[in-house]
């Protein structure tokens, strides 16, 4: 087997180990914790955001333009989740920088500045981009409150919690974008539902 390359990130011969039979698995600095433990259902949590934002991509409404801001996010979402995996104390490892929210709120303004004003509380819903979209957010909502619990027992990176506030409002605005791309009526609340007539 050749040795790994410098750009190569990890290089994997075998998917399973039976490491993790027992229930534990390792965090990123080696050391062992239950599956269990919070800090793996807060990097869970942010898998699977990343496997739905890949959902996204499947979408054929999705607009062209936001393949590669979704396609940055997913490796920075890697970046998050590594973060996740290593104690916070530990040193020169893979961190969330103030630059990845720096440019996620560039991203929020710039698809927000296009949009109407919003007079309701918007529905998830309209084409599937948007709701693929919606669905996301959800998940990034639940990542956060975990990376939430991680911080209050373990103490993690704070701006890991910046990040995943910042993105689930990018992903709001990505899918009210979505569905005004598509030149169609947004989904909207209604007090009480639509009229008995409409059903």
């Amino acid at each position: 087997m050749s040795p790994r390359e410098r750009d190569e990130p990890v290089r994997l011969t075998r998917i399973y180990t039976r490491g993790g039979d027992a229930g534990e698995t390792s965090l990123g600095d080696g050391s062992r914790v239950p599956k269990l433990d919070c800090r793996i259902g807060a990097f869970g949590a942010v898998d699977e955001l990343n496997s739905n934002l890949g959902m996204v991509l499947t979408a054929g409404d999705l607009p062209d333009r936001f393949r590669p801001w979704l396609g940055r996010i997913q490796n920075e979402l890697f970046d998050v989740g590594a973060d996740l995996s290593v104690p916070f104390g530990v040193t020169d490892r893979l961190r969330v920088t103030q630059q990845s929210v720096d440019d996620l709120e560039r991203l929020c303004d710039d698809l927000n500045a296009d949009l109407p004003e919003l007079r309701s509380f918007v529905l998830p819903g309209g084409t599937e981009a948007a709701a693929r979209l919606h669905v996301a957010r959800a998940v990034c909502r639940r990542a956060e409150r975990d990376a939430l619990v991680a911080d209050g027992e373990h103490g993690i990176n704070p701006l890991v919690l910046v990040y995943l506030n910042r993105l689930s409002d990018f992903l709001f605005i990505a899918a009210r974008a979505a569905n005004a791309d598509a030149g169609g009526d947004e989904p909207l609340w209604r007090p009480g539902g639509p009229a008995r007539e409409e059903l």
